[in-house]
């Protein structure tokens, strides 16, 4: 099992050092950044000194370890736009998105599941064809249309919801939250249902399908000849087994929902990380584009090791030294 762990945390490094190397050559291939910081009136002698103090005389290498270790230690140098620390706008905006993509992630993970599930075992029911059936509108609709249509419903017919913003907020430290405020909750509804359809329809679909396939195997034979209640078959044997793959894609779902909340965010004008890169991307503000790429990047990483520390809780042939088995 250790070694199973730390071979995820050398594959997790490999993708960091690889995203963090692209990030890094955006600095060298997206502009001149000592003209983005000292612009077009500076003279010669300012931009050489700059240069110096910047460290772009040094060797590529050189630059490169200079910029993982910042990076390593949360610095990501100043916004070209804003002349602030890019650590600083990312710690701003973090809450918001956070909050956001992991109530998502919950509404897309409960639903899906439990709707998955029920159309496994009443698959022939007409519910369940109803909502397989709504589910191809989940996947079919692209997500900027179902958070329109969601305005147009609960904000600008019924006027039950604020179309954008985020509310009230309260401070919790450096953490603001609107979990707290009966604004900053209504604000987060139509956002949340937004970004997490299409998640829903994905696990939901996926959870039918595997769990149907399991339905069918020897093991759950044998387990109704015992005489095994139906009920405790379905929940304890056949969604275990299913939950394994799910497992998967709701963890690299989750560091998709956060890395292309975009969309969502610029629907509803939501003050997160989507909206701080789009603006970084209008005035090609490298430091906060490389920021939010390794950001990105490290969301991912630690999803993928928590999907397999749950692999190995889940899986008991994976805590017995050999993975393949259980393949």
């Amino acid at each position: 099992m250790l070694a199973y762990i730390l071979r995820s945390l050398m594959q997790g490094i490999i993708v960091m050092l690889a995203v963090a190397f692209i990030a890094f050559s955006m600095f060298r291939f997206v502009g001149d950044p000592v003209v983005n910081m000292l612009g077009q009136e500076a003279t010669l002698q300012d931009r050489a000194e700059l240069t110096e103090r910047l460290g772009l005389n040094d060797p590529v290498p050189l630059q490169f370890a200079r910029f993982v270790g910042d990076a390593a230690r949360g610095d990501f140098g100043i916004s070209y736009r804003q002349g602030r620390k890019v650590s600083s706008l990312i710690l701003e905006r973090l809450p918001a998105t956070v909050e956001l993509a992991v109530l998502s992630a919950i509404f897309a993970f409960v639903f899906g599941v439990g709707l998955g599930v029920y159309a496994a075992i009443r698959s022939d029911g007409w519910i369940a064809n109803l909502v397989m059936s709504l589910s191809l509108i989940g996947v079919s609709l692209p997500t900027f249309l179902i958070g329109i249509g969601l305005i147009y419903i609960f904000a600008v017919e019924l006027r039950w919801l604020p179309s954008f913003g985020r509310g009230d907020t309260v401070a919790l430290g450096w953490w603001s939250t609107g979990l707290l405020t009966v604004s900053g909750l209504k604000s987060l509804v139509m956002p949340v249902l937004t970004l997490g359809f299409l998640q829903l329809t994905l696990i939901m679909r996926l959870v039918r399908s595997e769990m149907l396939e399991v339905m069918r195997t020897d093991f759950i034979r044998f387990a109704r000849a015992r005489g095994i209640p139906e009920r405790r078959i379905e929940f304890r044997h056949a969604l275990r087994n299913t939950l394994i793959p799910v497992i998967t894609i709701a963890g690299v779902q989750l560091g998709g929902v956060i890395a292309f909340a975009i969309v969502t965010e610029t629907v509803f004008q939501w003050p997160g990380l989507g909206a701080l890169f789009v603006n970084a991307v209008q005035f090609v503000d490298v430091p906060v584009m490389s920021a939010y790429l390794l950001f990105v990047a490290f969301v991912f990483v630690l999803t993928s090791l928590i999907v397999d520390l749950v692999y190995v809780a889940l899986d008991p042939r994976l805590r017995s030294g050999n993975p393949a088995m259980a393949k």
